[in-house]
């Protein structure tokens, strides 16, 4: 099954609560959490994931683009998040395997987060604990960019290697993703898709989120 995470990194924050409303048919809502330090920019946080979890029953897909990010996850986990992404590049192999422990003790969901620059096979100390793998098709910290064709090698590799180690995990695909190669991306092996532009860029939010899956 293919599911839709829409990114409210794209949404209008004048008008959040109408924004998240109207991308309902979204299988998940997508929350980027940017530090400044790890990523070149600075988003949102803890204050935003509560009012956003108040608000809404979708399930909130909480990618931490931020360093040491095991320090944050008993808050998100508390904020309201149920899926939890943290970047293996953003820690040490014990402070990752750290942040998956915490996240089991806290009851979410828990993901692995890829740049363009690692490699699928990095995935592999934890492949087993894992409930998603992200794989960035951008360079993470900002919204709007094209997607980068070549990391559709990564999404196939990455595939393959949950195949054989663990089926029963998602492969969600974030950056760049359209209806124009959202086909390519799904028959590359990802599962789950994140769009931010694709669905709020967009007049009809039901019928961009439609689209995407349907591609």
């Amino acid at each position: 099954m293919i599911k839709i995470a829409p990114s409210i990194l794209a949404a209008d924050f004048c008008r959040l609560g109408e924004d998240i409303a109207s991308v309902r048919e979204g299988d998940m809502l997508h929350f980027d959490v940017m530090d400044g330090s790890f990523v070149p920019n600075i988003s949102f946080g803890i204050p935003v994931l509560k009012s956003v979890r108040a608000f809404t029953d979708m399930t909130l897909d909480v990618h931490l683009m931020i360093h040491d990010p095991v320090r944050y996850v008993e808050r998100f986990a508390a904020a309201g998040a149920d899926i939890l992404s943290v970047h293996l590049e953003a820690d040490t192999h014990q402070g990752t395997a750290q942040a998956l422990d915490e996240m089991e003790r806290c009851g979410v969901k828990r993901a692995l987060a890829l740049r363009p620059i690692s490699a699928p096979e990095a995935i592999l100390p934890y492949v087993d604990r894992l409930d998603m793998v992200l794989v960035m098709t951008v360079e993470p910290g900002f919204g709007g960019q094209t997607l980068i064709e070549s990391q559709l090698e990564t999404v196939r590799r990455v595939r393959a290697l949950l195949d054989r180690y663990n089926p029963a995990c998602d492969l969600e695909v974030d950056g760049g993703v359209t209806p124009e190669n959202a086909g390519r991306v799904k028959a590359a092996g990802a599962n789950v898709l994140v769009a931010g532009s694709a669905i709020f860029g967009q007049a009809d939010r039901s019928v961009a989120i439609r689209t995407l899956r349907e591609a």
